[in-house]
């Protein structure tokens, strides 16, 4: 897929629902971090998060309901933050209550020495009352190491649940197991624009994404 995006020198843009584009991880240097950035045009308070999976079956989710409450930590402890430098390589980093346009947003980072341990990732975006997806305009980029930047926003969705599924990641490998193949352009990822909202919030996006999380209450694990 992907045939749809807009694809210029800097940038492309997944333009409908369940556009694509894949891009090859060619790097693996210790700055060349994918960067994941959520931000939106209006001073509401929009949270960033993700569902991932990693090769060998575990699965979690991290946004700032998750480190709330003292459950986060810095980059090289694993919490409910995630964890920049084990697994699962995922680190959310921190809370943005603005979002604006003078501002960077939120960010998640994946460190290149997991991205062999990555399988998969669904990026979502929820909101508190008082906005509406047409007031904040969210954005989500995606920044792979030696690519162009992917884009998926947001278009003229009205809904009124207050979260979105927006980006699905897929880390892959042709012709062998992705750590043999990370540092030869064989590993790639491939972002698609999901864009669908749900009203169960965390526990809905897990059903329609088959992720089979254990829930142990409404919003949180």
């Amino acid at each position: 897929k992907g045939a749809a995006a807009l694809q210029l020198q800097s940038k492309v843009t997944l333009g409908a629902k369940g556009d694509s584009h894949t891009v090859q991880i060619k790097k693996k240097g210790a700055s060349d971090k994918i960067l994941i950035n959520l931000n939106w045009s209006s001073p509401a308070d929009l949270d960033l998060g993700c569902f991932y999976e990693l090769t060998d079956g575990r699965k979690s989710v991290i946004d700032g309901l998750q480190f709330s409450k003292g459950r986060g930590g810095p980059q090289d402890v694993v919490t409910r933050q995630g964890c920049y430098t084990q697994p699962p390589w995922i680190w959310h980093m921190g809370d943005d209550q603005t979002g604006s346009q003078m501002s960077d947003g939120e960010y998640i980072l994946i460190n290149p020495k997991g991205y062999s341990e990555i399988k998969r990732m669904t990026i979502y975006a929820f909101i508190y009352e008082g906005v509406s997806w047409l007031d904040t305009k969210p954005t989500v980029t995606v920044n792979v190491p030696g690519s162009p930047e992917i884009v998926v926003k947001l278009g003229g969705e009205n809904n009124s649940a207050r979260f979105c599924a927006i980006a699905g990641l897929e880390f892959e490998a042709s012709g062998g197991l992705m750590s043999s193949m990370i540092g030869r352009g064989g590993a790639s990822v491939k972002v698609t624009k999901l864009i669908s909202f749900h009203q169960g919030q965390h526990v809905d996006c897990d059903k329609t994404y088959n992720w089979g999380i254990n829930w142990g209450g409404p919003g949180g694990k």
